[in-house]
């Protein structure tokens, strides 16, 4: 199993290029089940999660061709409509071909998901929507099997914001007879992304990225060129990365815009971040100052950066408290930040962080996504090498990482074994 080693206390400079979003491509991929014949999709990121959605939709039968960071594919010839266990349970993101499959092909048999172990994220509110869409939806032996001649418009209030459920049920409500409307649908730029998509394909969608989406249902759709939008994310994992090792990096290739809540963090803590359309220039502080954040759904801070600010808040001067609301059980990074040298106490869905002088490296392991890459920007800011295991988990969402901080100065390797 591959390790990473990282020998820290290098001043990060130069410019990184920031691949096309995980949480974009994956969903968009599945809308080509929508289609029949060839669709063109560009800025798809190399990624571990992006190969286990490219082996379920192939095992459906879609056909695809893939040439550097563009992928065509062709779902006109759906073999099956289901996606067994053994594809879905690395990623929690597989449940995103139930909606099209049974809009589509009227029937749907999908593995409950598994993925990052980071909280319940039930799959209760895909299932509710499909049902009174006029689905007829059972769970049996582990997988959700769903069945409708086609299915119908509705008005569908999602108690709790779900991304992967407005997605889903967004794709889904294209082909339906008659209109869908969301409420309280999640606003986040990779909804807006996958609605730009469909509305390519012929869809007709009304008010992506407010929490009111309105769906006319089509007959059919057709094929689309598009693209996928930056990967917010790991551009703000960069930002970051600037700044606890007090360094000087342009990123390019992003949307700073996505990143509105993040940016205003870090410029209360001194660090330095001018933005263009597409780029942003971060220039690290020399005395860090401590900050509070509370994450919420979009446009709130993500919780998919929570993890690696408060990497940040570790060796800021102060205080700072971290609230995290989105899931249940991601502070699994904090005891192995603590190994490291840093002060931080867990209260409830809260995290004390008493910034310390320095870090310091240590053996530490990944416990899913986005801990893996905080441990990563600790270990780039700490005194010493980190080793760090299970990094299979960052290989999920980070495409090239150590490739593109070795870029930038960083002493940072992968090993096998």
């Amino acid at each position: 199993m591959d390790k990473m080693v990282i020998v820290g206390g290098k001043r990060l400079e130069g410019e990184v290029r920031i691949s096309g979003a995980k949480n974009a491509a994956l969903p968009i991929m599945a809308s080509a089940l929508l289609v029949d014949g060839w669709n063109t999709f560009h800025n798809i990121p190399d990624l571990l999660d992006i190969t286990t959605i490219k082996k379920l939709l192939k095992s459906l039968g879609v056909t695809m061709e893939a040439e550097g960071e563009t992928l065509r594919m062709n779902a006109g010839q759906i073999t099956q409509c289901e996606a067994s266990y053994d594809l879905v349970r690395t990623m929690r993101a597989s449940i995103l071909v139930l909606g099209p499959l049974v809009a589509r092909m009227g029937e749907a048999r999908v593995s409950l998901p598994g993925g990052c172990a980071i909280g319940a994220r039930p799959v209760n509110l895909h299932i509710k929507a499909l049902q009174e869409m006029g689905a007829e939806v059972t769970l049996k032996d582990g997988y959700v099997e769903a069945k409708a001649a086609r299915l119908k418009g509705a008005e569908i209030y999602f108690d709790l914001s779900t991304v992967t459920g407005t997605e889903n049920i967004m794709m889904a409500a294209t082909l339906a007879k008659g209109t869908t409307v969301l409420k309280n649908a999640a606003r986040e730029p990779e909804i807006v992304n996958l609605a730009e998509v469909l509305i390519g394909m012929g869809a007709r969608i009304q008010g992506a990225g407010s929490d009111v989406i309105v769906i006319e249902g089509v007959e059919r759709l057709h094929p689309v060129e598009a693209a996928v939008i930056p990967d917010r994310i790991e551009a703000g994992t960069f930002l970051i990365a600037a700044g606890i090792t007090g360094g000087d990096i342009r990123i390019r290739d992003c949307n700073p815009a996505h990143l509105d809540a993040l940016l205003a963090r870090l410029k209360d803590t001194g660090i330095s971040v001018k933005a263009t359309a597409d780029s942003m220039r971060v220039k690290g502080g020399r005395a860090l100052r401590s900050v509070d954040v509370k994450t919420l759904p979009y446009p709130g801070f993500p919780t998919d950066l929570q993890a690696q600010i408060m990497a940040l808040m570790t060796v800021a001067n102060g205080l700072s408290v971290i609230t995290e609301t989105v899931f249940e059980n991601r502070f699994m990074h904090v005891s192995e930040m603590v190994r490291m040298g840093a002060d931080i106490v867990i209260e409830g869905k809260s995290a004390i962080v008493r910034g310390v002088p320095k870090l310091h490296g240590a053996p530490v392991m990944a416990t899913d996504l986005r801990a893996s890459a905080s441990l990563i920007l600790a270990a780039l800011g700490a005194e010493g090498t980190t080793t760090l295991s299970r990094v299979y988990h960052i290989d999920r969402g980070y495409q090239k990482i150590e490739e593109k901080f070795s870029a930038l100065g960083a002493d940072i390797r992968r090993i096998s074994g």
